[in-house]
């Protein structure tokens, strides 16, 4: 804690004011996933054909990409979603005439250009989408 920090604590000295001022702060969008970034992409490397969409921690859905195979990817800006900076998402792949599989970790929505990407490995009902570091 900064000196500043300690300092406006011991002025303040009651937790119900203290806890008052650090609602604010609580209360500021943040985000919770790391890494932060503006696309995800989601590279094919299963002997299937897929297309995916990106979810939220409480369910909403970004629209589906098109049908691709082995050996392509596709690409989401969030800023073409609905979804507000701050939120967490990961894609929601789904195998055709196969499973629906969710990323591995969710990324935060950042503005800044950056992206995500997973990749989709394994057979149709056997698969795993994980995000490369």
């Amino acid at each position: 804690m900064s000196r500043t920090g300690r300092l406006a604590l011991a002025f303040v000295g009651s937790a119900g004011i203290v806890g008052a001022l650090a609602s604010p702060a609580a209360a500021a969008p943040q985000a919770l996933a790391e890494p932060c970034v503006q696309k995800v992409a989601v590279v094919n490397n299963g002997g299937f054909t897929i297309n995916f969409q990106l979810t939220t921690r409480d369910g909403q859905l970004s629209a589906p990409t098109d049908t691709y195979p082995i050996n392509q990817w596709r690409i989401v800006d969030l800023a073409s979603t609905p979804f507000a900076e701050g939120v967490d998402v990961r894609p929601l792949v789904n195998a055709t005439a196969g499973d629906s599989v969710p990323g591995n970790v969710f990324v935060s929505y950042c503005a800044n250009g950056q992206t995500a990407t997973y990749t989709a490995s394994g057979t149709t009902n056997d698969y795993s989408v994980t995000l490369l570091t």
